[in-house]
C-alpha cells in the first residue's frame, strides 16, 4: 500500500495542472487491490475542504467524488466503512466531513467521545459531544 498526500489526490480529481493530473492519474491507474493507494483521514479532510472552499465545487459533486473513491478497489480510505455508511443510499454528511473524520479517529483511538463547541457537529456526528 502506498500513502497519498493531499496534493496528489487533488491533482487526480481536478485538471487544473494538466501535467500533474496526468502523473497522478497514471499513479492511481497503476494501483491494484493488492497494491492500493491509501488516503488518510487528514488527506481526505484537506481535499474536501479545498474542493468546497477554495475551488467552489458544489457539495453534491464532492459527494459524488467520494462515492467514486469508495467504489475503487485500488484505493483504501481511512474510515472507509463509516464514510460508506453516511453516503449510502444518496446520503450526504449533515455537517463538515472533517467533523466526522475527527470523531471517527477519536473512537478508533479508544476515546469515549470527542468534545466540540460546534453545536451542529455535536448534534449530527456520533461520537461528538458539546463541551459546556
Amino acid at each position: 500500500m502506498i500513502g497519498v498526500d493531499t496534493n496528489v489526490l487533488l491533482r487526480f480529481l481536478v485538471v487544473d495542472q494538466p501535467e500533474q493530473n496526468r502523473t497522478a492519474t497514471a499513479f492511481f491507474s497503476s494501483r491494484t487491490p493488492d497494491n492500493p493507494a491509501f488516503v488518510s483521514a487528514v488527506t481526505l479532510a484537506e481535499t474536501v475542504w479545498l474542493l468546497t472552499k477554495r475551488l467552489h465545487f458544489p457539495a453534491e459533486s464532492v459527494v459524488d467524488l467520494l462515492r467514486n473513491l469508495l467504489a475503487s478497489e485500488a484505493i483504501v480510505l481511512e474510515h472507509e466503512m463509516e464514510l460508506d455508511r453516511i453516503l449510502r443510499d444518496g446520503g450526504r454528511p449533515r455537517t463538515d466531513l472533517a467533523d466526522y473524520l475527527i470523531a471517527w479517529s477519536g473512537l478508533s483511538a479508544g476515546c469515549r467521545h470527542t468534545v466540540t463547541f460546534d453545536r451542529q457537529a455535536a448534534k449530527e456526528v456520533t461520537g461528538m459531544e458539546l463541551l459546556t
